[in-house]
């Protein structure tokens, strides 16, 4: 990795928010409020050379505090890290150090699609990655893809779904058994020429407030995946189908698109680890991050 000095400021994320409110089209969304969306635009590419892919245009450091002991990124890697560890209820979250679905998951949104309070559902990340149904029972889909990566790196077929569709499927007389149908979270691991490269499709980007913090947690993940595995880490690629501004976000991206991008900060990890459920959010650290002030009240669409 380049010394901080020496990295270069990254355009891409700024440029994804310029392509939306420029050929993205003004729709109605589910959430009830319009946003401008653009489908399939061109999709990101980090190496890691260059620092770790977190946006500078606003903070996503912000001072802690009694009531929110945790920051924004270490709030994405502990929802991630959780997801992996097959947690679907906010306790669960909150235990790695996520505290934002309490507004997903109220007495109300779950007695809607039969859950308890508090619960992700059936078809979360967390019951997907770590619990897939299948008729031999459930299946752990990363520990399965370390271990077929460790058999037989060359394959091009180390790929994790979030999606179960069952559970996410709206049709006349059925129940969809998830509070949230999954966004993101389909990986695709490669290694080629003896480096991890480590790709995400995102099927829904809310791209002000979501994504952001997508990019920060699977970094992280691409990270893990490459220490247990032993790889050096090359890059991370991010892609999108639907990716979108809300009305009531436009503000707050003018503000960012008037601000000047700054490099990339570092995160490390702790050395160590050969299991992947061992990691924790407490075992990154990040350093030489310089990113404008962070932006206020940004809506978020639920």
């Amino acid at each position: 990795m380049l010394d901080p000095e020496y990295r270069v400021p990254d355009h891409q994320y700024r440029n994804l928010l310029k392509a939306i409110l420029t050929n993205g089209t003004f729709v109605q969304t589910q959430q009830g409020v319009r946003a401008y969306t653009l489908m399939a635009p061109r999709p990101l590419r980090y190496e890691f050379s260059n620092g770790f892919p977190m946006i500078t245009e606003r903070n996503l450091n912000p001072k802690t505090s009694e009531r929110l002991p945790v920051t924004i990124w270490q709030q994405a890697i502990g929802e991630i890290i959780g997801f992996i560890n097959g947690a679907r209820t906010q306790d669960e979250l909150e235990s790695y150090g996520c505290y934002w679905w309490k507004d997903w998951v109220t007495p109300e949104k779950c007695a809607k699609r039969e859950l308890e309070p508090g619960d992700l559902g059936p078809g979360s990340y967390g019951a997907a990655f770590h619990d897939f149904p299948t008729i031999y029972g459930t299946f752990n889909q990363v520990e399965k893809v370390i271990q077929q990566i460790r058999e037989q790196p060359q394959l091009r077929t180390h790929f994790i779904s979030p999606w179960i569709p069952q559970y996410t499927v709206r049709l006349k007389g059925t129940v969809q058994k998830v509070v949230v149908a999954p966004c993101h979270g389909w990986m695709h691991i490669r290694i080629l020429n003896g480096e991890l490269h480590f790709g995400l499709f995102q099927r829904s980007a809310d791209v002000v407030v979501g994504v952001p913090s997508n990019m920060v947690q699977y970094a992280a993940l691409a990270m893990m995946f490459a220490q247990v595995l032993g790889y050096p880490l090359r890059a991370f690629y991010h892609s999108f189908s639907d990716a979108h501004i809300y009305e009531d976000q436009v503000e707050a991206v003018q503000t960012m698109l008037n601000r000047e991008p700054r490099s990339f900060p570092t995160m490390t990890l702790r050395n160590g680890f050969t299991n992947i459920f061992d990691i924790r959010r407490e075992h990154f650290t990040l350093t030489h991050y310089n990113p404008h002030p962070g932006i206020k009240a940004i809506p978020v669409a639920i």
